[in-house]
């Protein structure tokens, strides 16, 4: 049988498993998105908008306000989250929002400004606390109307059921997943990612990439979203080190914005799996960006699931014109990421770094019970995860 027919078949399976999609009443994509999105406060009767960011994109906001004014609402930016989100940066946004009386939540940036504003939006009311919501369907609501707007492409938090958080209990990033936390609206402008630094549009883009592939080779994957996870590997995969060697190309960045929208779109009725799940506990340890954290673990993770899903590999590697099927675009892969300057291991990233035999293990027993390893096409066991882990400390030769 064709390695067409066996995925014919599989899909035609997979059709009788239940899908659900929860999206935006609003999707923009395009020019104009901070004008849309004031035109879209002003539709839902808001007053006073909060406008959720970090400090360098401070000066992006100000149009975003004046538009808001233009449409006779109040705004306030408040630009606190200064880092990837910690309980601190949601509790002093939560006070601003209260102090200026918002009734609506803007965010504006990459995924970690996102992210904020969409928990002060779900727990503003002080039903629940950011403790009782870690994990999967644990928040009751959301309080505001809330409207996200991506200035890098990558996190696809502005149409995801997902908010990624560390917990001061245990310093460990953790995922809050709800289908109240998709933003009622989202306006994805590929012109608010030209200023992105270089290695912000190297880091976004290697996790939106991993977002497609993952969604695709997943356990839960649907031939319904294999379609957006197919197209957003092909148009990142061709205009990501464009968009990084060239910043100012806005062809390139629409399509790895579109690419990154599409890995967005997978990621409430799909998620991810053991990259991502692996990914994490470094990336707190040590501040490694979230998707150069993936970058170094996504070769190993596809070697590690490659009997599941070899034949679906080659079809991906068909449609994205790369010879060599699996071993191709896994080749592809780690050229992409050479090129983006991506180290290939992680002591590259700190210098010197090592992990006891204890710490290697529980990052192990952290990743298997992530919600995202759930959806590995292959079972990651512990002994999995420390092989997978020790090939990652190592790097790909």
């Amino acid at each position: 049988m064709s390695a067409e027919s066996v995925i014919a078949k599989q899909q035609q399976l997979l059709l009788h498993r239940p899908l659900a999609l929860h999206l935006p009443t609003r999707l923009g994509f395009g020019a104009g998105g901070l004008a849309a999105c004031a035109e879209w406060f002003a539709a839902r009767a808001a007053r006073v908008v909060l406008v959720v960011t970090s400090p360098p994109l401070a000066p992006l906001c100000e149009p975003l306000a004046a538009a808001l004014r233009d449409q006779g609402l109040k705004a306030h930016v408040w630009e606190g989250v200064t880092q990837e989100p910690r309980i601190a940066h949601l509790q002093a946004g939560m006070r601003a929002a209260r102090d200026c009386g918002a009734d609506a939540i803007a965010g504006i940036g990459g995924g970690s400004a996102m992210d904020v504003a969409k928990l002060i939006a779900a727990l503003l009311d002080g039903r629940q606390r950011i403790g009782e919501v870690f994990g999967i369907g644990l928040l009751h609501g959301r309080a505001l109307p809330l409207a996200c707007l991506p200035t890098t492409a990558g996190t696809g938090s502005e149409v995801s059921p997902i908010a990624i958080m560390q917990d001061t209990t245990d310093g460990q990033k953790k995922a809050i997943i709800s289908s109240h936390l998709v933003p009622d609206a989202a306006f994805v402008d590929p012109a608010l990612t030209i200023g992105a630094p270089r290695e912000v549009t190297a880091a976004s883009g290697i996790d939106a990439l991993t977002h497609c592939i993952e969604a695709y080779a997943n356990r839960q994957a649907h031939p319904f979203t294999d379609v957006w996870a197919l197209e957003g590997i092909r148009r990142i995969g061709r205009s990501l080190v464009q968009a990084f060697d060239h910043p100012d190309d806005l062809a390139a960045r629409s399509d790895v914005a579109l690419g990154s929208l599409y890995g967005g779109l997978c990621l409430g009725p799909v998620n991810t799996a053991a990259v991502h799940a692996l990914a994490y506990p470094p990336g707190s340890d040590h501040g490694i960006a979230h998707g150069v954290s993936n970058a170094v673990i996504l070769p190993h993770v596809l070697e590690f699931n490659r009997g599941a899903i070899e034949t679906k590999m080659e079809r991906l590697a068909a449609y994205c014109g790369i010879a060599r099927g699996f071993d191709g675009f896994l080749a592809h892969v780690n050229a992409l990421c050479d090129e983006l300057k991506v180290p290939r291991s992680l002591p590259a990233f700190i210098d010197g770094l090592e992990m006891d035999e204890e710490r290697r293990k529980l990052i192990a027993e952290m990743a298997i019970v992530d919600p995202t390893a759930g959806g590995n096409p292959v079972e990651l066991t512990v002994d999995g995860a420390l092989d997978i882990l020790d090939r990652a400390m190592k790097g790909r030769g």
